[in-house]
């Protein structure tokens, strides 16, 4: 990956706004998540003397669009550190002292889906962008701890046999009508203003961030007890690696 900055924070009051930057698909390559988690450190230590919301958006075309495959399938120790870098992530932003939300305002597919799913809150474009698990689609196997984000996330199995077995894209009002998606909007820059109005409006509850993480922490619990290891990681040999990288 190219050294460059791919995420950047800016605070408006209390609202704490990570953007993934460029016109790229922002890939969760180990790059990206590491700068990920360096600007959610920085937001658990300004965040100390008052309630606070997160905000995660991105530029261009796509929220993400999931694993660096064609990176991380060359060999097992990098499908190790990717997967060990992501449920890292996961884990803090579950465990983020206040209010988390996605303002998807492009695709977001297989773990940029995941990444998504675990904030608080997902506010979505209506006119352009889907959420979609395209493990079915691509063969790729899906680890024990996305099936517990997903039961957590999902409360239907028939939305969770919809978005996980079916892997299909879902738009905006869709994901309404499924229960997973809080709002649908208009276009990008309507999608963040939603998603900053929601922020303001949590912010004005003035909740306790130990006690909000703790809750949060207590309805997933299952997600965080799967998360000390992956079962799919060096599942693939070459042949079955190649054949996931040409449906890419």
């Amino acid at each position: 990956m190219e050294s460059k900055e791919l995420c950047t924070l800016e605070k408006r009051g209390n609202i704490f706004l990570l953007t993934l930057t460029g016109n790229d698909d922002h890939r969760l390559h180990p790059n990206l998540i590491d700068s990920i988690s360096a600007v959610l450190r920085r937001v658990r230590s300004e965040s100390t003397s008052s309630s606070s919301a997160l905000i995660t958006t991105a530029q261009g075309k796509y929220f993400s669009n999931g694993y660096d495959l064609k990176w991380a399938l060359v060999d097992k120790a990098r499908q190790k550190l990717m997967s060990r870098k992501l449920r890292s992530l996961v884990s803090d932003l579950i465990t983020l002292p206040m209010p988390t939300i996605a303002a998807v305002t492009g695709h977001a597919s297989a773990a940029g889906f995941v990444f998504a799913l675990c904030h608080d809150y997902i506010l979505m474009r209506k006119d352009r962008g889907f959420l979609y698990m395209s493990e079915m689609d691509i063969g790729f196997p899906i680890p024990i701890w996305f099936s517990a984000l997903v039961k957590c996330r999902m409360g239907s199995p028939a939305v969770r046999r919809e978005v996980v077995m079916k892997a299909a894209k879902v738009t905006a009002e869709m994901g309404v009508q499924m229960g997973f998606v809080d709002s649908a909007h208009s276009g990008a820059e309507e999608t963040v203003e939603a998603a900053i109005k929601l922020g303001e409006e949590l912010v004005s509850r003035n909740w306790d961030g130990k006690t909000y993480a703790g809750c949060r922490k207590t309805l997933f619990l299952e997600l965080l007890n799967s998360l000390g290891s992956d079962e799919t990681v060096g599942d693939y040999g070459d042949e079955k690696a190649n054949k996931t990288l040409a449906k890419l």
